[in-house]
């Protein structure tokens, strides 16, 4: 399928990650040529944050996101993402990546800090008006129900890892799901994009990691394999997966401008 004009959205993507320090600019002349017209830059850390922030001004392609990464069990930190969020609102797009992680952490006190953390992030999404990029590894239908709890409404669950059937209660609150270019490789991915309905799906990258093949670093120009993929599984046309897309991602993150350096 050859696409006329940009219009694919990688809704996450570790764009400030070292891997591309020496050759970021490739990477993104890739990624337009592939199709992609913005890239939704997720942080981990405050470092991350302003990172993304400031090579959103040198490529205006990445739009930035900022998060505090769910094994950052420190209330201090998570203050400290409120204020940088709360004071660079206009430049940032989603909080994100933010979430649960029980892959990783194990200690029920801990779960209850990531807990608290999380619904810090929820309520900050409200008060901002800013959509959540979702981590939930291991953690899905935890992650579920803390967001329906706490009525978050404009909600992306990242690289979901859990069983469809956990995720419909997020379908039928409207939440969307992103799905990576190792959905080529992955039975639960292809099971979660065959149980799923095509109006509540989003493409992503999660690069440099999710690739089509775990030994090589991941790109936006990979998302292209994602929308492949769901085509193929949902018996349906490339054409057809990109406009139902592209009108998901505008749903929850409005209209991003494309961005021409």
């Amino acid at each position: 399928m050859t696409v006329s004009a940009p219009k694919l959205v990688d809704t996450h993507a570790h764009m400030c990650d070292p891997s591309y320090d020496e050759d970021r600019n490739a990477v993104l002349g890739r990624a337009r040529k592939a199709g992609v017209k913005a890239i939704i830059a997720v942080g981990e850390d405050l470092a991350d944050a302003r990172k993304n922030v400031a090579l959103s001004q040198q490529y205006p392609i990445l739009k930035p996101a900022a998060g505090l990464y769910p094994t950052h069990l420190d209330l201090e930190q998570a203050r400290q993402m409120a204020d940088f969020l709360r004071h660079n609102k206009s430049h940032i797009v989603a909080i994100g990546e933010v979430g649960l992680d029980y892959w990783v952490v194990k200690e029920a006190s801990d779960k209850a800090l990531q807990r608290e953390i999380l619904k810090m992030f929820i309520d900050l999404s409200k008060e901002l008006k800013l959509p959540l990029n979702i981590h939930s590894r291991s953690a899905g239908r935890h992650a579920i129900a803390l967001l329906l709890e706490n009525d978050a409404a404009r909600v992306q669950m990242h690289a979901f890892d859990g069983k469809a059937g956990a995720a419909l209660p997020a379908v039928e609150a409207g939440y969307f799901f992103s799905i990576p270019p190792s959905v080529v490789r992955s039975r639960q991915k292809q099971k979660l994009v065959k149980r799923l309905p095509l109006s509540c799906l989003l493409i992503e990258s999660d690069s440099p990691v999710l690739g089509p093949s775990p030994h090589e670093r991941n790109e936006p120009a990979n998302i292209r394999q994602s929308i492949k993929a769901i085509a193929a599984l949902k018996d349906g046309s490339e054409e057809e997966v990109v406009a139902a897309i592209s009108e998901n991602t505008e749903r929850l993150y409005g209209k991003l401008n494309s961005g021409c350096k």
